[in-house]
Parts: C-alpha cells; structure tokens; sequence
C-alpha cells in the first residue's frame, strides 16, 4: 500500500476510533483512489487526502421527537459537510433525478 494513503488512513483511524462505519468507508475509498495517488506525489504536497476526510463543518442539534405512547424524547443530531466547493451543500432525500 502507498505509505501516504497508509498514512492518511492511520492517522483517520486514531483520530475517530468510535466511528466505524466512516472508518470503513475511508478505507475503501482511499483504496480504490492509491492509483491516482501514486501518479500524482503533488497530492501529498498539498495534503489532498487530508482534506478529504476532514469535514468542512459539523452541525449538532437536538430532536425532540414523541413516541407512540405519548413520551416525549430527546436525542442528539448531526449534519457533517465535507465540501463545498460546488455550491450549496444538499441534504435529504431526492426523489427527482435532476437534483
């Protein structure tokens, strides 16, 4: 494996060890993209990877929601955003292929 993606990916898995459904997906994502990454040193540099697996921003909120049984709970809520650079971040569900 490319020491940097090795890198990358350690250096993820310390920073977020009780996550492990993102540290599944970094993995497998840094993975399919060593190809580029051995192509380009440049990324390294630049530290492309890091940025890439770093959230731009992270919203926390509460939800207050009632059961069935009339018994009102509170939980907390996220909203990560990793890039905007396109535009607008989009969030939800879309039914309309356009969007």
């Amino acid at each position: 494996m490319n020491a940097y993606v090795e890198r990358v990916i350690a250096e993820t898995k310390a920073k977020n060890a009780l996550e492990p459904e993102f540290l599944q997906t970094v993995e497998e994502v840094l993975t399919s993209i060593e190809p580029v990454v051995e192509r380009h040193p440049e990324y390294e540099q630049a530290a492309l990877l890091e940025r890439i697996v770093e959230p731009e921003r992270t919203i926390e909120f509460r939800v207050t929601w009632t059961d069935d049984e009339g018994k009102a709970h509170v939980n907390r809520g996220y909203r990560v955003q990793f890039n905007g650079a396109l535009g607008p971040y989009k969030g939800g569900i879309r039914f309309h292929p356009s969007v």
